[in-house]
């Protein structure tokens, strides 16, 4: 196994935009089992709730001193206002894990935690959920890469 890619494909999950949607498949198509790259890298996106709420209640606020950064925070809060929040508002944290599960672009646990922040949901009942939604994309990028024969395995008894 290739240290590198291990420490690519734990970066790639803890990082907006790719979390572990590209973790994962970045690891696993580089030569990582299935079943070493999928814990990891969904262990390292379960840390990005955490993360993000630190960074929304500590390091924004010293940002949003910044013209340039609090005009880009205040764009950005907008959106998530607009065309993520709803949907999480309508379905409460059970909309949120779901949110959070589809392996799309912009529905990771970063945008996750940050509808959550906005709309001033429990912080820890919210982590919880966030960290279920991310126990299900790892799952479902992971079946998705291996053409289900890697969570399937699992439940299917070899013989």
């Amino acid at each position: 196994m290739d240290v590198r890619t291990f420490f690519w494909s734990i970066l790639l999950s803890l990082v907006p935009i790719s979390e572990l949607r590209g973790g994962i498949p970045y690891g696993y198509f580089l030569g990582i089992k299935w079943y070493v790259i999928t814990p990891v890298c969904v262990a390292a996106n379960a840390l990005v709730p955490f993360l993000a709420w630190w960074f929304l209640e500590g390091v924004n606020a010293t940002l949003c001193k910044i013209p340039v950064y609090r005009r880009w925070f205040d764009r950005f809060l907008v959106k998530a206002q607009v065309k993520v929040a709803p949907k999480i508002k309508k379905y409460g944290y059970l909309g949120l894990m779901l949110f959070v599960a589809v392996p799309l672009p912009v529905t990771g646990a970063w945008t996750g935690t940050v509808a959550a922040w906005v709309l001033g949901l429990d912080k820890r009942k919210a982590q919880k959920y966030i960290m279920l939604g991310v126990c299900i994309a790892g799952a479902i990028v992971i079946a998705i890469c291996t053409g289900g024969k890697g969570v399937g395995s699992v439940f299917i008894k070899h013989t």
